[in-house]
């Protein structure tokens, strides 16, 4: 019996080059044009059924964080950080935050789950974001024929893409459902006067840019706890923001949880549930909310698509001494 070892693969490797040079593989004619480097990815969404629901996962590229600020966890020390992004086989100090909104085909409907940055933010970032609607297209779906658009929170990369880059609709047949607890947060006049500076100032001013005229009279207000969608129902998840939800899909005895921003990428809040996301509007509410949310998937075995996960963004869940694990279901060939 042969052992497999350094020793051995390096033997194998010498024996190879040897049997090249003795003109073993002498007769092999070496191609005349080499291929050119495509420099682009394959266009990228992803199908599966959640019963008799066609759910199709249309990526909007990423967020490259270059630099992770040392803010970017509240409550950890950069070192521990650092530490939970080598551990994942990432490169400590930088981060890439995916966004990967849904469309659900019901037979009847076409309804779409948040929006990613949109036109503005494929042009801002150079094709690294903003992708969805060349990846929705690419998939089949025209813009024109979305029915419906549900936002889970009012944050850009989840509203953005209600407008092209000159502010026109882009989904000019759609009705629009949002948060009624999110949508009076940002709307309120009182609310936007008491906005500290910086982040929280500028979501104000981005939201009521989003929300334009045309945009508002397309707008309708959900409550947690209801069905806004044939099979489709509002879950209040708050803490990320004021109002923020996330939705369960069931169909045909199948479900799915569309998480939202129940957490930012799953390698370093989904197995720290305790780390605070400065984005979190408040910070103890969201880790409550990410702990009933996953002590709910986990114990029920219910998939998660996770809206800032790898694509496509699938996972199971499962707990630990810590916290929790992400288990990625496995691509599968055909729907």
């Amino acid at each position: 019996m042969t052992e497999l070892n350094r020793r051995t693969l390096l033997a194998g490797t010498a024996a190879l080059g040897a049997a090249s040079v003795t003109g073993v593989i002498e007769s092999v004619t070496p191609a005349k044009a080499a291929a050119p480097l495509a420099g682009k990815q394959n266009n990228g969404w992803y199908r599966y059924k959640v019963g008799d629901v066609e759910v199709t996962v249309v990526t909007d590229g990423v967020n490259r964080v270059a630099k992770l600020p040392d803010g970017f966890v509240l409550n950890a020390k950069p070192q521990d950080v650092d530490a939970a992004l080598v551990a994942d086989f990432r490169e400590a100090g930088k981060v890439e935050i995916p966004y990967n909104p849904v469309v659900l085909n019901t037979g009847s409907k076409l309804i779409m789950i948040d929006t990613g940055t949109g036109e503005a933010g494929f042009n801002s970032s150079k094709g690294v974001a903003g992708q969805f609607t060349n990846n929705l297209i690419a998939s089949g779906y025209k813009p024109e024929q979305i029915d419906t658009v549900v936002i889970s929170h009012y944050h850009g990369d989840h509203v953005n893409g209600l407008l092209k880059a000159d502010n026109t609709l882009a989904y000019p047949n759609a009705e629009i459902l949002v948060p009624a607890a999110e949508h009076k947060y940002w709307m309120d006049d009182g609310e936007m006067s008491r906005a500290p500076a910086g982040r929280m100032e500028g979501l104000f001013k981005n939201n009521r840019r989003v929300f334009n005229a045309e945009v508002l009279k397309r707008v309708k207000t959900y409550d947690p706890g209801k069905e806004i969608a044939p099979g489709l129902t509002a879950m209040a998840t708050y803490g990320h923001s004021a109002g923020h939800n996330s939705h369960m899909l069931s169909s045909g005895g199948k479900t799915v949880f569309i998480s939202a921003d129940v957490t930012n990428v799953p390698f370093l809040f989904l197995r720290n549930p305790g780390w605070h996301l400065s984005f979190d509007q408040d910070p103890k509410l969201a880790e409550e909310s990410r702990r009933k949310v996953y002590d709910m998937v986990a114990t029920d075995k219910i998939m998660v698509q996770g809206f800032h996960f790898p694509f496509p963004a699938m996972v199971y869940v499962e707990k630990t001494a810590n916290g929790y694990r992400e288990i990625a279901v496995p691509w599968q060939s055909t729907i």
